[in-house]
């Protein structure tokens, strides 16, 4: 059942990104049509875009979120059980170990970052420490694990790269739309307009359903992944349970990192009891009743 649901989790992703890419060249042949009546042209533009923007993102978006987060480096004197922790856990991974950050925060909850295993972090909240027992905690950074070890943090950083690079689309298509085809006198197919204009229009919302859909389903990889690491899910249903159950939100968390962490940082998106498209995680009941059958 465990590795059928990973496999499963594994394809679904791969539909999701094919998905993602289908939506990029879809608005960028839209912005063509609608500026300069030419799909190529749109998707060249789009190709010059993802080129330039991706590659920032990608190389950046690791410290960005540390230093937003406000995490330090852990002392491995003063954390000496977390450290033990992690280090067992990477070693059944067979992943290097990761640097370990502590966030000064009371709300219990943990993130991963880093785009390979060679390169990778994990932090995690001093309310998390505090809260959670030794199998609990060992639960919590199995999830972690599993993130960088299943290369979660690569996905989500392009994942996050390509939202933004559909809503530069968009917004150069209604530009264009108002600016370079005044004047024009050049005939349009209104079939094909109409498309072009509602693909620019709806875009960007369509790239945000993906991404949170892509971040649910990774959500769901890592508590397998975990349960695989540790072989016990009642070490994790119990922590998501405690973590759920806070109604402090963490502090330093924002919209853009929210699907970073292993439970919604705020806690009103926490508590909600179903999984809607709006959604950075699956909801707390979905996530238990998987891991119950595992």
């Amino acid at each position: 059942m465990l590795y059928r649901q990973i496999e499963q989790n594994k394809r679904k992703t791969v539909l999701l990104v094919l998905l993602f890419s289908v939506i990029v060249l879809g608005a960028g042949s839209a912005v063509g049509y609608l500026g300069f009546e030419d799909l190529r042209l749109g998707v060249i533009m789009a190709a010059i875009i993802l080129v330039v923007y991706v590659p920032i993102t990608y190389m950046s978006a690791s410290s960005q979120v540390l230093r937003m987060s406000g995490a330090s480096l852990a002392n491995k004197e003063t954390h000496k059980k977390l450290y033990h922790i992690v280090e067992d856990l990477c070693i059944a991974a067979r992943i290097p170990m990761p640097k370990i950050y502590v966030i000064n925060d009371p709300s219990p909850n943990a993130f991963a970052t880093g785009i390979k295993p060679e390169k990778g972090a994990v932090a995690f909240t001093t309310g998390l420490l505090e809260t959670l027992n030794r199998e609990e905690l060992e639960a919590v950074a199995a999830h972690e694990i599993g993130h960088i070890r299943n290369y979660d943090i690569r996905l989500m950083t392009i994942s996050i790269a390509l939202v933004s690079v559909v809503a530069i689309l968009a917004d150069i298509g209604s530009r264009m739309l108002f600016t370079q085809r005044r004047g024009n006198d050049k005939k349009t197919h209104p079939a094909v307009m109409i498309i072009a204009l509602v693909f620019v229009l709806l875009s960007p919302l369509a790239a945000r359903f993906v991404h949170l859909a892509v971040s649910r389903n990774r959500e769901y990889l890592a508590d397998a992944t975990a349960v695989e690491l540790t072989r016990n899910s009642l070490g994790l249903q119990n922590a998501l349970r405690k973590i759920s159950a806070s109604s402090l939100d963490v502090r330093k968390a924002q919209n853009a990192t929210a699907s970073l962490y292993i439970s919604n940082p705020f806690s009103k998106q926490r508590k909600k009891k179903n999984t809607s498209w709006f959604s950075t995680h699956p909801s707390l009941e979905s996530r238990i009743e998987r891991l119950s059958r595992m």
